[in-house]
């Protein structure tokens, strides 16, 4: 069945002061890392407002498979198939997943890969365009902390070790979404110290033109 056409993904304006702007930090777990034929089993969020982690904003939810959970991933999240019987359908919380990145840039770690598997649950909800969104990897590479040239994305655990922060729940997608928080606003701090007039549309670029894709 087609879903009714709605509005498209708002995108805020992005010719502000990057603290004025809504961010919705994303992660998810995957059956596997098939862009093309694996799908979300776990979907975990928080907002950012006004430079800080809303704590409120944050949710989590397990989404049953369509698909086979590869021994790869299941070793990696530790879902298993008997763990997400109970849960939603993606189809059941596309709307919800739409709705969260509407008005907001979209951040998340290696973010080409959530978008990639996010693609799914918005064409579900009807939602057309694609979000604005920044990158906390390409953030690492613009700033020196990590390497680039290097053809891998630094994970989300090194990365957090890297500026002194801790990981929170590793490979779990909320834990990894508050991780991601943290390291997108150390990372746009320091590149704000370089550049006082630090626009979120300059983020975004700024993460475009650090993508490894």
């Amino acid at each position: 069945m087609t879903p009714l056409l709605k509005a498209p993904l708002r995108i805020p304006d992005l010719d502000v002061p990057w603290r004025d702007v809504d961010y919705r930090v994303v992660d998810v777990e995957t059956t596997g890392l098939d862009l093309r034929r694996d799908t979300v089993v776990s979907f975990g969020s928080v907002l950012v407002r006004a430079g800080r982690i809303q704590w409120r904003s944050r949710v989590s939810v397990d989404i049953r498979p369509g698909r086979p959970i590869g021994v790869d991933a299941m070793i990696v999240h530790g879902l298993r198939h008997e763990d997400l019987d109970a849960a939603p359908g993606l189809a059941d919380v596309a709307d919800t997943i739409g709705a969260q990145l509407d008005g907001c840039v979209l951040v998340a770690h290696a973010a080409w890969v959530e978008l990639a598997f996010l693609r799914e649950p918005l064409r579900m909800a009807g939602r057309r365009g694609k979000p604005a969104t920044v990158d906390t990897a390409a953030l690492l590479r613009a700033t020196g902390v990590a390497p680039s040239g290097t053809g891998h994305e630094p994970d989300i655990e090194w990365s957090a070790a890297a500026l002194g922060l801790e990981a929170h729940t590793p490979h779990q997608a909320l834990g990894d979404a508050l991780t991601a928080a943290e390291v997108f606003l150390v990372a746009a701090a320091r590149i704000e110290q370089d550049r006082p007039e630090l626009t979120a549309r300059s983020l975004v670029k700024i993460s475009g033109a650090h993508t490894l894709t």
